[in-house]
This record gives structure tokens, sequence and C-alpha cells, in this order.
């Protein structure tokens, strides 16, 4: 190469560009498989451990030799997998990654607060239908008391029940002890 200025530039481009090429190589390297659910998922990390090495379509390079196993499939020893099904005890659960313990603390007192205000919305509701019952039992005994009745008009005027009045309003007190003085219903 001629002594030029621009030796050294280009030198230190190139250097630059197989560094770059190196640290590239990894990034390269896939894994593909399918999931539980049948779909083929491309990563560039492990399947998770539960995974069959079947469903495992391709490995990595670095991985793919014997000698380099990932720890989330180690290598089977030979006595293990010539035993029949029946002969091996079902494997452990695996642990869903990223569980957090103070995440599930949280999400227990949630649930656990969203439960007592539910549980404090229908001791409400029951005090509210407990009342509306002792009051039209109240009522409707007052109006089959046979006794005179009067009630308040719009304009504030007293006036006198008569027999069609109180039939409907004996009728309508009978349909709130109906609804409100029974079970809660689901």
């Amino acid at each position: 190469m001629p002594n030029t200025p621009f030796a050294p530039l280009a030198l230190r481009s190139l250097a630059a560009l197989a560094l770059t090429a190196a640290m590239a190589a990894p990034a390269l390297a896939q894994w593909q498989w399918i999931d539980n659910a049948g779909r083929k998922v491309y990563s560039d990390t492990a399947p998770p451990a539960g995974t069959p090495d079947k469903n495992i379509l391709k490995r990595p390079a670095a991985a793919a030799g014997p000698m380099s196993a990932s720890p989330a499939h180690p290598p089977v020893p030979a006595a293990a997998s010539s035993s029949s099904p029946g002969d091996a005890a079902a494997p452990p659960a695996p642990q869903a990654p990223g569980v957090d313990k103070e995440l599930e603390a949280r999400k227990k007192e949630a649930e656990a607060a969203e439960a007592a205000k539910k549980k404090q919305e229908a001791e409400k509701l029951a005090r509210a239908r407990a009342e509306n019952c002792q009051r039209a039992k109240t009522a409707k005994t007052t109006l089959d008391s046979g006794q005179r009745l009067a009630t308040t008009n719009a304009k504030g005027e007293r006036e006198i029940m008569d027999d069609a009045r109180r039939a409907s309003e004996a009728q309508r007190l009978q349909q709130i002890i109906a609804s409100d003085c029974g079970p809660l219903p689901q």
C-alpha cells in the first residue's frame, strides 16, 4: 500500500468493519422450535425448559455440538432415554419465568381488597333491602287496617284515598315486599 495520509484511516475502517462483523455473528445465532400451541417460535434465547428435543427445529451453531448443551436442555443420559415412558416419574412442572413474589403478594392484596369491597357493597345492599322491606310491610299494614288515609298532591293539598287508589297502592307495596323481603336474587 502506498504511504499516503489516508492509509491509517483505511486500516482503522477495515478493522472496525471486521470487529463489527465479529460482534454481529452471535446475533445470527437463532433458535427455532415449536411451542405447546403448535406455533413456530424464533428466538435468540433457548426454548423453555419443558420443550422436548423433538420440537427443537434449529439450534445455533455454538449450541448444536454435543459438548455445548444449553442449561435449559441438559444432555439426557442413555439410561433415562432407553427407559419406557411408564417407568419415569412425571417431570416437575416448569416454573414460569420471571415470577416475582412481591408482584404475587400485591396481586393477592388487590384481590383481597376487591373481595372486601364486594362484600361491603353486598352488605349495604342487604341493609337497604331490609329497610325497604320493613317500610313496605308497615305501609301495607296501615293500608290494610281500613282506616281513612290522606295523601298530599303536587299542589300541597290533602286528598283522601279512594278505593281505586288504595288498591293500586296495595299492589305496589306487595311488589316491593315480594322483591325486597325474600332472598337476594342471584
